[in-house]
């Protein structure tokens, strides 16, 4: 049988995928489950099914079942690259945040150089023909702490917006 009634399934000797193999045991079970196959043919067809290479192969196994109306309601499987990369994206994004907030929360609590460490830094660098004006004297350090908890704050609506768009798709 060259042509498949259905329009689930390659045609010819082209291959077929696990999602199409699937597709086909499906039917065979509609079928089994309405008593157009016993439980031998069922069992016999599905091996069958799942060791199909071709569409003509699947087709064969369906050839003399009638094509249900619903059929067509039937979703084939498609594989989407980006769906397979988001949860990675999420964990990578949860972890840049914790990271970010870390050293927001840390640069917060930190009081800076000491002046000791300021004039240590300052020699050294002059023995290297460096010349600076001192670090910033101890104190509150407003870009260290407020540049990470932004950045920190993209990253947790990075996730917010995929988990959301995630949920939205299912």
């Amino acid at each position: 049988m060259e042509h498949d009634p259905r329009g689930f399934f390659p045609p010819g000797d082209l291959r077929v995928s696990d999602a199409e193999r699937d597709l086909a045991v499906s039917e065979l079970s509609r079928a089994f489950q309405v008593g157009r196959l016993t439980t031998e043919e069922f069992q016999e067809r599905s091996e069958l099914a799942y060791a199909a290479r071709t569409g003509n192969e699947l087709t064969a196994l369906l050839g003399d079942l009638p094509v249900e109306k619903d059929s067509a309601e039937v979703a084939v499987v498609r594989h989407d690259d980006s769906d397979l990369d988001r949860p990675r994206v999420v964990v990578g994004a949860t972890i840049a945040a914790a990271c970010f907030a870390l050293v927001s929360v840390a640069n917060a609590f930190s009081h800076g150089p000491t002046l000791q460490q300021r004039e240590l830094i300052q020699a050294i660098y002059r023995q290297h023909g460096i010349t600076i004006p001192l670090p910033p004297a101890a104190g509150f350090n407003w870009a260290g702490t407020i540049t990470p908890a932004i950045i920190s704050l993209v990253f947790v609506v990075l996730v917010i917006v995929l988990r959301t768009t995630r949920a939205k798709r299912a």
